[in-house]
This record gives structure tokens, C-alpha cells and sequence, in this order.
């Protein structure tokens, strides 16, 4: 009869691989100093026999969890594609991740932390913006002794291994190419106010329009919160100005779509009356017509360090090393279709 995954043991896998279970361990677990051909032996027993870890077995034995929490203020596709990546790295070492939304606005959310913290042992918590600055959830976090890895992080960043990209720089970049095409009145939708990488955006687009002498209509600027809603409440006070733009610099491609939309309830010809830009690259932004510029982050990545960090360096047994990790990670430019020089100045 054959051994179905749940019905192998450790010790089978051993035996095949002629090593001891420990070794067997620290191989499932992605341990160093395992030789290279004692590794591959026990790999391949590993999948000849279809073995399985039992996670609980596991924790029990260890007095690990084996689990990373993900924590978020709002669903959406940064969120998908972190948890994409972090899902990723986790599996490689045979660790599970679990989504946990928390609203903020949430009058109740001092004791939903506390009841979800007191029924799991979390090896570690990946924070997304703007969580990774929220001060009750930071402190209940350190209350509980778990390693916190912060995301775009906008105060403290020595408290805590963050990632990032430069939103400044970026910000500075896309604006620089929406004036070589001859824009000189730009409007700017801000994302949410407590979100570090709002602010970032703003700077690097008000340097930048400052650097070319480039006049900011404050009329222009407008609160959006990353939202495609309120994008389009933005979009139409910037269209009905007396003075409107001829390009519209959005600080996340849905608040950048939700532009486009109210640029076609207007019968703007676009690009060519009114260019958009993005931020992030998120699928919306090849999803609508026309194609968004707008400034990549390397999401994917960005979750697979913020994983690796709790997986390699085991702070909840060892601590962080004694100079708190920040990763700083590239952008990239990307050019489309929504952008083009203005037919009128």
C-alpha cells in the first residue's frame, strides 16, 4: 500500500537518506553547514517517499510557530503582490504566512490585536504602510516580543529592519519627464496623509518643479488617499479650474486610472489634452487604455527580503544584528502610452 504524505515520518525519510532526523531537520528547515551532497540525498528522499512536514509536530518539537503574520490597513494589488512574494519565500523554508487585515479606524482595535497576538506564537510581523508607523500596533508588537520588519516606514527607521524604495527620488524622476514634454501646469493627487511615502512623493514632485522654475498651482494639488474615489472627486476639481492642467501627476496608478476615467466623462483626448502619470505599477495600470506611466517598485522583492529577514536572521531567539537592517530598493521609469507633449501650453 502506498504512503500517503500525512503517513511518512521523519524518521522514514532518515532511514531512506541513511542520516538522522536531526539532519533531516535542518535541512527542511533551510539550516547551513549541511553538505551539498548530503542535502540532495535527503531532497530526494524527500520526494521519493512524498514526505510532508507536520507544522504542529514541528512547533511542538521546536517551540517554534513556524508562522509570519502580514499585516495590512487595506486589501489591494501592492497587497496581493507582496503576498505573492512573501508566500513565496516562506514555502522555500517550509513556513507559512498569514493576511491579516487590521482598520485602524477601528475604535475596537486595541483588543482585536490582543486577541489575535494571544492565540498565535508568530516567529515575526511584516508591517505595510501606513501600519509600519502606527504607534499602538508597533507597541503591542514589542509588548508581545515579536520582530517587526517595516514597510516604507515614514519616522524611526533605526527602530526597525525596513524596505523601501526612494519615493523622493522617484517623485523627482517622474516629474522631470513630464516637463522635458513641455508640461508646465501639473496637477498632484496626494495619497494618505499618514502613509510615509505621501509625503516623500510630494517633496520630490515640489523640488523638482522648483529645479525648472516650474510654478505649483496649489489649486492643482489635491488629497486623494490612494483611493479610486476620491481620485475621481480630485480629477474633477483639477478639470473644472479655471486654469487646468495639461498633465495630472497621481501618487498611485488607481488614483492615476480613476484620472483617466474623469478625463474621458470630460471628453478630454488623452494624451494629447491631458497626460497622466502613475505610481507603482500595479496591474490596473495595463488593464486601462491608455497604458500608464508610471514608476515600478520592485514589490515582489521587497516582500521576499521582509520574509528572509525574520527567516534567516531568527530575532525572536537571537535578536537583529547590531545594526538594524535597511534595505533601499530600485525603481524603474516606466514609460507608456498616457503621456505625451501637450497640445496646448
Amino acid at each position: 500500500m502506498a504512503l500517503t504524505p500525512q503517513s511518512v515520518t521523519i524518521q522514514e525519510v532518515a532511514d531512506l537518506a541513511q542520516v538522522s532526523p536531526k539532519t533531516v531537520s535542518r535541512v527542511i528547515n533551510n539550516e547551513p553547514l549541511v553538505r551539498v551532497d548530503t542535502r540532495e540525498r535527503i531532497l530526494k528522499a524527500i520526494e521519493q517517499l512524498n514526505y510532508r512536514p507536520n507544522l504542529n509536530a514541528r512547533g511542538l518539537a521546536s517551540n517554534r510557530s513556524f508562522l509570519i503574520g502580514l499585516f495590512c490597513d487595506r486589501p489591494g494589488d501592492y497587497l496581493s503582490e507582496f503576498q505573492a512574494g512573501a508566500i513565496e519565500r516562506c514555502r522555500e523554508s517550509n513556513l507559512h504566512l498569514m493576511v491579516e487585515p487590521w482598520d485602524i479606524t477601528n475604535p475596537n482595535i486595541d483588543s482585536e490585536i490582543d486577541t489575535l497576538l494571544g492565540q498565535l506564537r508568530l516567529e515575526g510581523a511584516i508591517l505595510l504602510p501606513p501600519l509600519s508607523d502606527h504607534p499602538l500596533v508597533l507597541a503591542k508588537l514589542q509588548d508581545a516580543a515579536i520582530p517587526v520588519v517595516r514597510i516604507a516606514p515614514k519616522k524611526n527607521l533605526s527602530a526597525a529592519p525596513s524596505i523601501d524604495i526612494d519615493d523622493y527620488a522617484a517623485a523627482r524622476q517622474l516629474t522631470a519627464h513630464l516637463i522635458k514634454l513641455g508640461h508646465r501646469r501639473i496637477g498632484f493627487m496626494l495619497g494618505r496623509p499618514d502613509h510615509g511615502a505621501t509625503e516623500q512623493r510630494y517633496l520630490g514632485f515640489i523640488d523638482e518643479m522648483r529645479a525648472h522654475q516650474v510654478p505649483v498651482d496649489k489649486d492643482l494639488v489635491q488629497t486623494g488617499n490612494f483611493v479610486f474615489a476620491d481620485g475621481l472627486v480630485c480629477a474633477e476639481r483639477m478639470l473644472r479650474a479655471a486654469l487646468p492642467p495639461t498633465a495630472i501627476f497621481a501618487s498611485n496608478d488607481d488614483m492615476a486610472a480613476a484620472a483617466i476615467s474623469m478625463a474621458r466623462k470630460f471628453g478630454l483626448s488623452l494624451p494629447d489634452e491631458l497626460s497622466v502619470t502613475g505610481f507603482d505599477d500595479a496591474p490596473v495600470a495595463t488593464m486601462i487604455w491608455p497604458e500608464l506611466t508610471t514608476v515600478r517598485q520592485p514589490v515582489a522583492a521587497m516582500a521576499r527580503i521582509a520574509a528572509d529577514l525574520i527567516i534567516q536572521f531568527e530575532p525572536r531567539r537571537n535578536g537583529w544584528p547590531h545594526r538594524i537592517p535597511r534595505h533601499l530598493l530600485d525603481h524603474e521609469l516606466i514609460i507608456r502610452n498616457s503621456t505625451a507633449k501637450p497640445v496646448r501650453a
